[in-house]
């Protein structure tokens, strides 16, 4: 995807984008970005996710800027313990951390030479309105999992208690915040933490870190193809990707 001047503003644990899509840089395998998506305090709950096809390969890109400019690239997606490397390649190189739930990869991705910094939730939307989370953060191969019952609101938007895990095991309490914004979602945790989110169906793909960070949410398709939806802070709109395996 592309990266230009859409700045991103996310105040992260977890991690997120900025500019137009021209490209994406190499993540490395295990690399640098130790910190973790939430403070570790207490009980952590269980993520339920469904079996996901593995994503792993090399494909071709074409996609919409939210500027409405096209572009066309390539893409490889490494599998990297419990998270995928995503490396794309678009006239400049960006770098992103994508997990897997069911039928939806997430990623958070920033342009240059890493992704540091930038981290990627996931969450499946029960029909009590409860957010089963699994989530990641550039740097490191293993995943976090967070639970969030809501307290107060209806749909998406409200309150909601969050327990969950770091990949290192230690589990964390916070609250939630969801709010609307725009055709988007602010999500706030108690530790400090802020988010970009975009729904589709029962499926919330939320991206978290600084203004060099975005996030695309992607609906693995019966044929292998990856189609995607992207942005960021800086930009009410969003770009669209799908990527087909060469």
């Amino acid at each position: 995807m592309k990266l230009t001047n859409c700045v991103l503003a996310f105040a992260l644990v977890l991690a997120c984008l900025i500019g137009c899509k021209s490209g994406r840089t190499s993540t490395s395998s295990n690399g640098g970005n130790n910190d973790v998506p939430k403070n570790s305090n207490s009980t952590a709950g269980a993520t339920s996710t469904a079996p996901t096809p593995d994503i792993s390969g090399k494909y071709n890109v074409s996609g919409s800027n939210p500027t409405g400019t096209a572009y066309k690239g390539t893409l490889e997606v490494i599998k990297r313990g419990d998270v995928y490397q995503f490396r794309w390649n678009a006239g400049s190189q960006s770098d992103g951390v994508g997990v897997a739930n069911s039928n939806v990869v997430a990623v958070a991705f920033a342009s240059g030479a890493n992704g540091r910094g930038c981290g990627v939730i996931d969450y499946a939307i029960q029909s009590d309105g409860t957010l089963d989370g699994k989530w990641g953060s550039w740097g490191v191969n293993e995943s976090g999992s967070e639970r969030a019952i809501r307290t107060r609101g209806s749909g998406l938007v409200g309150e909601y208690e969050a327990t969950g895990k770091n990949p290192d095991g230690k589990e964390y309490k916070a609250t939630l915040t969801v709010e609307p914004a725009v055709n988007r979602y602010r999500f706030v945790w108690s530790n400090n933490t802020e988010g970009l989110g975009i729904k589709r169906g029962d499926n919330v793909a939320v991206g978290i870190g600084g203004s060099r960070c975005g996030f695309v949410t992607y609906e693995i398709q019966s044929d292998g193809t990856l189609d995607g939806i992207w942005g960021g802070y800086g930009t009410e709109k969003t770009g669209t990707e799908k990527a087909t395996k060469q």
